[in-house]
Formats: C-alpha cells, structure tokens, sequence
C-alpha cells in the first residue's frame, strides 16, 4: 500500500510539475480534465445519479456547463463572457428542471450546481494563476499552501498534537498541527521568495509577502480538506474515486488545492500588483 502510494505520488508530482512548467494548452487541458473528473466524483459521491445509474439531462448539462465555462476561459477570457457561461448553466439546468417536472429533485439540481462551482470553477484558477503575470514562479504558491501544509499539519501533530480541531469530522487532525502546517507553509513560502529574488527570477519589494500568501493558504487549504471530508461523512463514503492509487479519486487529492488556487491568485493580483497577460 506504501509503495503504491508512494510510486502514484510521484507520477502525479512529475506530471503536475510538468504542465505547470510548460503552461499553455498542456496545462489548460489538464486542468480540464481536473474540473471534469472532480465534477463527476461529486457528482456520485452526491448520489444525483438516478436509480437506474445512467448519466441524465441534468448530468449531462452540467457537464456541458464545465466545457463552456473553461471554453470561455481559453477562446475569450473576459468578465462578461465567464458569467455568462455561468449565468447560462444555471438557467439551461431549470429550463431542464420546470419543463421535465417532476422527473428531477430540487436537491439533484443544487447538487449539480454545487459540484459545477465547487470543482471545476475552484481548479480553473491554477490555470488562471499561472497566466498571470510571473505566473509560472507563482503558481507553485497554490501547492506550497496546500500540500506543504498538510505535510507540516501530520508531523507536528504527531509529535505534538493534543488539542483536537475537529474531533467529530476529522479526530486525528489537531490545533498544534493545524498551527504547524500554517507555519510551515508561510517558511517555505519565504525561502521560496528568497530563492526567487536571490537568483532574480522575480522582481520582489518584499520576499515576506510571498511567505503571507502561503500561509493564508495554509489556513484556507485546511478548510478545504475539511469541507471535502465533511461532504464524505454526509454521504458515507471512504474516497471520492480511485483514479489516484493509494490516495483515492480527484477530490480526495486535490481538496485542498481548490481552496487555494483562487486565493492565490487573488492575493497575487492584490498584494503583488500581478496582471493577467
């Protein structure tokens, strides 16, 4: 099981680390293929599939959803044409909804609408941040916040972990690891800064400020996890998929990284006067 889990950890790190690199389409569509996946194991883990399992119209417009919304994202990547595409999913799914009546729950319908934002809308911001200006040294904040985060959060909680954080949804997770895994990710936020401005790959007033937006997502990448966890106790699930050996589906690795994926890019653009390009 280690070593399964081990051998898939480093297959996704070296795929990730690659598309992050070369950006572009490679990137867009893996980050497609992110928002799709993650939107199809909410979508099951929601139980919006009817009895009979097939997908149905609702699925099916969702999904549609996803591809216009990270169309748009590609081919014109403007404010009015993104909430359009959002605006337009929203009302094809309760076109569908009123004239099938009452083929489809209301639940059903939030479900989709739910798992349409939650997932896919979430993970377009690694592609977002990337685009940004500086992107390609910004974009690994979004995982320094998350991953560094959670890796600091267990060991200090097993050292040192007495405090529970959330003893009903999570009881191995501790407020001495959650502390610890904020830390850690505001340190090596910094030495990254350090790094960048040292070798002058990143023009930086202040090298602290990227050690701030990492641990701010150090604080919100918790928050995902949480949030991920809590939507799997409601449903009584152990993992969203089992496309990732070892660590389970899309959402179950990347629960985190939707959290702060957006609040990366938006510290970026606030703190550090980053543009798109």
């Amino acid at each position: 099981m280690f070593l399964e889990r081990l051998l898939s950890s480093i297959v996704l790190v070296v795929v990730l680390a690659a598309a992050l690199l070369l950006g572009g389409n490679i990137l867009f569509l893996l980050c497609l293929f992110l928002a799709i996946t993650a939107y199809w194991e909410i979508i099951r883990a929601t139980r919006v599939l009817e009895k009979d399992k097939k997908m149905n119209g609702i699925e099916i417009v969702g999904m549609l959803g996803v591809a216009g919304y990270y169309g748009v994202r590609f081919f014109a990547d403007t404010e009015t044409y993104i909430m359009l595409s959002i605006t337009l999913t929203l009302i094809a799914l309760m076109f569908l909804y009123v004239f099938s009546f009452p083929r489809y729950h209301a639940n059903q319908i939030m479900a989709v609408v739910f798992a349409f934002i939650y997932a896919p809308i979430m993970l377009s911001y690694i592609y977002l941040t990337r685009n940004l200006e500086d992107g390609i040294y910004l974009v690994w904040l979004i995982f320094i916040s998350s991953w560094i985060c959670d890796t600091c959060a267990y060991l200090v909680g097993m050292l040192i972990g007495k405090h529970k954080m959330a003893p009903k949804l999570s009881p191995k997770k501790s407020i001495e690891g959650a502390i610890g895994g904020v830390a850690g990710s505001f340190l090596v936020g910094v030495l990254y800064g350090y790094i960048l401005a040292h070798f002058q790959f990143l023009e930086l007033d202040n090298i602290w400020l990227i050690g701030i937006i990492a641990g701010i997502g150090g604080i919100i990448s918790q928050v995902g996890d949480l949030a991920a966890s809590a939507i799997k106790r409601n449903f009584s699930i152990k993992d969203y998929g089992k496309l990732i050996p070892g660590h389970g589906g899309i959402m179950d690795r990347f629960d985190s990284v939707m959290f702060t994926a957006p609040m990366v890019y938006y510290l970026a653009v606030l703190l550090l006067n980053r543009t798109l390009y």
